[in-house]
C-alpha cells in the first residue's frame, strides 16, 4: 500500500530546506548506490553541515507527523537526503536494498520515502513512477508533502526535461516488516478513528483488542 501525506514539512521548513539546497553541495548520486548503472542524479554531500541541518529539518517533521507513524509502525528512519536531479537525469527502475548502513547497526529497508521540495510546476519529468504490475503508480507531490511506500517495490525515477527535481528520500525499518501485515493494521486504525465513537463500548472494545493482539503477534 501507499500514502501520500500532505503537509509533512511547514512552508517555513521547505523554505529554509530549498536556501539549503541552493548552496549546498552536491556530489554524484552513485556515491551511495556505485553498482546501480540506472542511477544518474545528484545528492547533497553529507560531509558538509548544511546537508546535515537539512536533514535533521526532515527527521523532526517525519517524527511528528502521526499519520506516517500509523501508517508505517516506524522502529528507526535512516537520515533523509536531500537529493537533486537536473535535465537528462533519472534512476531507472530499481527495488530499494535491503539493508542500509547506519550506526549502531544496519537498518532493515522496510518503507521508503520520498518528501517533495520542489514546486512541481518549476520542472518537467521527475515524477516517482511505482511499478504495479503491468501499471504504474506515478506520484509528483506538492512541496512539503510525502509518499512513503515498501521499499520492495521496483520503482523510478523518470527522466527530468526541464527544471530541477528537488526532493529528500529516505528509508525506515519498521516494528512490522510484512507490509500486508502493516497494511491490515492501518486499515484497521482507520476504521477505529472513524466509527470508533459510534459503536457501542464492546464492539469497540473488541477492535481494540484485534489491534493490540495483532500486533503482539507481528512486532519484531
Amino acid at each position: 500500500m501507499f500514502l501520500m501525506l500532505k503537509d509533512v514539512l511547514s512552508p517555513a521548513e521547505v523554505a529554509q530546506i530549498r536556501d539549503i539546497a541552493g548552496r549546498v553541495r552536491f556530489v554524484d548520486g552513485r556515491v551511495s548506490n556505485p553498482h546501480n548503472t540506472t542511477k544518474n542524479n545528484l545528492q547533497a554531500d553529507i560531509t558538509q553541515p548544511e546537508a546535515n541541518r537539512a536533514s535533521q529539518i526532515a527527521a523532526a517533521a517525519i517524527a511528528r507527523s502521526a499519520e506516517f507513524k500509523d501508517f508505517a509502525f516506524p522502529k528507526r528512519v535512516a537520515p533523509p537526503l536531500l537529493s537533486r536531479y537536473e535535465p537528462g537525469m533519472t534512476y531507472g527502475p530499481h527495488t530499494d536494498a535491503p539493508t542500509m548502513p547506519m550506526v549502531p547497526a544496519p537498518l532493515r529497508a522496510d518503507v521508503s520515502a520520498t518528501l517533495f521540495i520542489a514546486e512541481p510546476s518549476s520542472y518537467d519529468g521527475g515524477e516517482l513512477a511505482i511499478h504495479l504490475g503491468t501499471e504504474q503508480l506515478t506520484a509528483k507531490g506538492e512541496p512539503g508533502s510525502m509518499i512513503v511506500y515498501p521499499s520492495s517495490t521496483i520503482h523510478e525515477v523518470m527522466p527530468v526535461t526541464r527544471g530541477a527535481r528537488v526532493a529528500m528520500f529516505t528509508f525506515i525499518e519498521s516494528t512490522i516488516p510484512n507490509p500486508a501485515h502493516r497494511d491490515l493494521l492501518y486499515q484497521l486504525g482507520e476504521v477505529h478513528a472513524l466509527e470508533g465513537l459510534k459503536m457501542d463500548w464492546q464492539s469497540r472494545t473488541r477492535i481494540q483488542h484485534v489491534m493490540a493482539n495483532l500486533q503482539r503477534m507481528w512486532t519484531v
